[in-house]
């Protein structure tokens, strides 16, 4: 059994290294939370699509990529050694628009863009461009 200490940074790694190795799908070891960062990611229409395969304890995601998009520059902020905090104030677009940010806020997940019009701030856990 492997134990890792950063899920979400593992799984944003094995895209990262599955479009790098022009591969159109990859698996991830599901949850709640990393289903609800690639269903974000499929929504903004950065990923293909996501799907929830296995039953409860042997449960896993297989995420798809776009054509068209298979160099996504994924960058974990928040760690869990660090946590990076980001008020509403405080939240700038990535790449002047052209890219987003991910983050938990009391309102959900949600992107950058979506955190600014709610006007919440909260934990940003990664960067898609």
């Amino acid at each position: 059994m492997k134990f890792t200490t950063d899920p979400i940074g593992d799984m944003l790694t094995r895209i990262r290294n599955a479009q790098r190795a022009r591969r159109s799908e990859c698996v991830v070891p599901w949850s709640k939370i990393k289903e609800q960062l690639c269903v974000i990611l499929r929504d903004k229409k950065w990923i293909q699509d996501v799907r929830v395969l296995g039953e409860h304890p042997k449960k896993y995601m297989v995420v798809s990529f776009k054509p068209d998009k298979m160099n996504l520059e994924l960058k974990r902020i928040s760690k869990p050694g660090r946590r990076i905090y980001k008020g509403k104030a405080e939240l700038k677009p990535v790449l002047q628009g052209f890219g987003m940010a991910v983050l938990t806020t009391s309102l959900g997940i949600m992107t950058d863009k979506e955190a600014r019009e709610k006007k919440a701030g909260g934990e940003v856990i990664f960067t898609v461009s």
